[in-house]
């Protein structure tokens, strides 16, 4: 059964997409069948694999305006067979919200699609903008739970609330068995009293929903999307590759547990 995970946040810059990127290609190299969605304008997971956006002819964008089948833009990388397969993003992406306004079921566009390709796949992954708008409720709309990457800073619960919100929203009109799947605290330093202070108060709201893996602060974690490659092969002895494998491991463990 495969799972399809939105990982959302609309703060940015808490490790949304070095997330989404680095978690899927973990989860490839352990053996499972991979799709990453970039539902993001910015485009910068895509960018993040190594796909030159400029040269995207077919994206996402024209999925949700009905052109395209999802089976038609999608890119299969190969690392030495390891292959993750990526759904790309482009600036066309960011019209794509007002286009939609009046069209039909707009909110379903992703979850039709995904539902016509989702048997090939172990495991999907949406990684939205940092928004609540019409393309991250595409993203709600279509999964099955919400990954929630919260970085260890001052206000790091801050606009959760209303993500919250909109969460709820997505469950009780759109998708009610929507969850959330897991909450990830990233940029993590357990020397510093405030990184352990952030992740206490995050346990004590979201308690059994924190990923005991967290992720670190790590050069090569922000270096790699540079070079267009996820951590595992631009520097897999890092303690960011360290840390997302184990991560990965977690997260076969939670499907484990609830399938079974």
């Amino acid at each position: 059964m495969s799972r399809v995970i939105n990982i959302a946040n609309q703060k940015g810059g808490v490790g949304k997409t070095t997330t989404s990127v680095n978690l899927s290609s973990a989860l490839a190299f352990l053996g499972k069948r991979c799709l990453l969605i970039d539902l993001d304008p910015q485009g910068n997971t895509t960018a993040g694999v190594g796909i030159d956006r400029a040269e995207v002819t077919k994206s996402i964008y024209d999925v949700l305006l009905g052109s395209s089948s999802l089976k038609d833009i999608i890119h299969v990388l190969d690392w030495d067979g390891v292959k993750l397969s990526v759904a790309p993003a482009n600036l066309s992406l960011a019209g794509a919200e007002v286009e939609l306004i009046s069209e039909f079921s707009r909110e379903m566009r992703l979850k039709n699609a995904i539902a016509e390709i989702r048997s090939e796949f172990d495991f999907i992954f949406i990684d939205c903008p940092p928004s609540l708008g019409l393309l991250t409720i595409n993203g709600l709309t279509a999964a099955d739970g919400v990954l929630i990457p919260v970085q260890c800073e001052y206000f790091a619960l801050e606009g959760l609330s209303q993500l919250l919100k909109t969460f709820d929203l997505v469950r009780k009109h759109l998708n009610p068995s929507l969850v959330i799947e897991g909450v990830l605290m990233t940029m993590y330093d357990a020397r510093l009293n405030l990184s352990n202070q952030v992740a206490d108060e995050v346990k004590n709201f979201f308690k059994d929903k924190v990923y005991k893996s967290s992720i670190p602060r790590n050069v090569k974690l922000s270096e790699a999307p540079g070079f267009g490659k996820p951590i595992f092969l631009y520097e897999k002895n890092s303690k960011g590759s360290t840390a997302y494998m184990d991560l990965a491991k977690e997260v076969m463990g939670r499907e484990k547990v609830s399938i079974g």
